[in-house]
């Protein structure tokens, strides 16, 4: 993005970015691309598209300065990327990414009424969260967000982690314990999986996405639990600056 006083924005080849974070976020656009357990790899682009395009959406910015969001009523500005996402999905896409503080179980039941599927609201929500990372790293150094990828092919797989439990969370989440099949390794024998780490569970290949890109951008899930543990600054000096993000994030996890 522009700098204020209209000079270029840095070129990104020309920033100091560690090594395994350019590789991370590499990974995490082309996971981005691909067809998960309820959208392609077309659509979750375009959920992807909407939600950097909440920011400037009239209606996300009126309902944002409302007392309560579900009082204003209207359409999302919507960007064209020649794929076609549902009325509901969009929402999630928009309100995930500009009002996160103000979600409600109320919202959550609803979008779920209008037809959008859990375990697609948590691949949505997965999307969102994992770019909106990505761009605010964009955002801090000062360069534009990276480019979206192209789609690859293939349809989604449509499905369900066995195990899952419904008594912890609005979504259903996949514990250690009930971790089996295909997902025996989500959790890579971790001592301590905190409920961020399991939120995605329901989508397994975005919970390992999430640990992927918390390796390289935080600390490693096995790590987590280990008060000495920390990078350039230690994890004191870490989970200050983590906080002080959530708290302007306003974040009530």
């Amino acid at each position: 993005m522009p700098k204020s006083d209209g000079a270029a924005a840095p070129d990104p080849s020309d920033i100091p970015i560690r090594e395994d974070l350019r590789l991370a976020q590499a990974r995490l656009l082309e996971h981005l691309g691909r067809p998960g357990n309820w959208f392609t790899g077309a659509e979750r682009l375009a959920i992807a598209a909407e939600s950097r395009n909440s920011p400037g959406c009239a209606l996300c910015r009126e309902r944002k300065a409302a007392l309560s969001p579900m009082h204003i009523h209207g359409e999302h500005d919507r960007v064209d990327v020649g794929t076609r996402i549902s009325e509901v999905t969009i929402e999630v896409a928009h309100r995930i990414r500009t009002d996160s503080g103000r979600l409600s179980r109320a919202w959550y039941e609803e979008t779920l009424a209008a037809g959008l599927e859990v375990g697609a609201y948590v691949e949505a929500v997965g999307v969102v969260a994992l770019l909106a990372g990505l761009d605010h790293f964009c955002r801090a150094l000062g360069i534009p967000s990276y480019p979206l990828p192209a789609p690859a092919d293939g349809e989604p797989s449509r499905a369900t982690p066995a195990g899952l439990r419904e008594d912890i969370a609005w979504v259903p989440i996949l514990t250690p314990e009930n971790a089996s099949g295909p997902e025996a390794d989500l959790y890579g024998g971790s001592p301590f999986v905190p409920n961020i780490a399991r939120a995605l569970s329901s989508v397994p290949d975005h919970a390992r996405m999430l640990q992927l890109i918390s390796r390289s951008h935080y600390l490693a899930l096995e790590d987590m639990a280990d008060p000495t543990r920390g990078r350039a600054i230690d994890r004191m000096q870490i989970e200050l600056v983590a906080s002080r993000v959530s708290a302007l994030n306003e974040c009530f996890y």
